[in-house]
């Protein structure tokens, strides 16, 4: 079975923000790699397709069975996208955020 997998409006919001992030932090360090930022976003998108085909091996998310965070590694830490299955074909991303962040919920 396949999924369609949407983005929310906040995810995609989201998904803005942590490229802007991740180009900040490169152009003020020393040995500033600008494809850091595109690369991040790669991971993420890369990370999502993976949920046109199993989100339900994804982690719960409190008492609901729809609702999950996928892990996305990239670097030393990396992103959890949080998500919810809406039916038995759409996923729709609801939150992105870098693993350390805890405010997507």
């Amino acid at each position: 079975m396949k999924y369609r997998v949407l983005f929310s409006q906040a995810a995609s919001e989201d998904l803005e923000q942590l490229f802007d992030f991740a180009l900040q932090r490169e152009l003020e360090s020393e040995t500033g790699n600008l494809d850091i930022a595109d690369r991040a976003v790669q991971a993420i998108k890369n990370g999502i397709s993976f949920l046109k085909t199993s989100p339900f091996t994804c982690r719960k998310v409190e008492s609901s069975s729809l609702i999950r965070e996928l892990i996305i590694p990239f670097g030393h830490t990396g992103y959890v996208a949080l998500f919810e299955i809406v039916d038995s074909s759409t996923v729709i991303i609801g939150a992105i955020r870098h693993q350390r962040e805890d405010d997507y919920h």
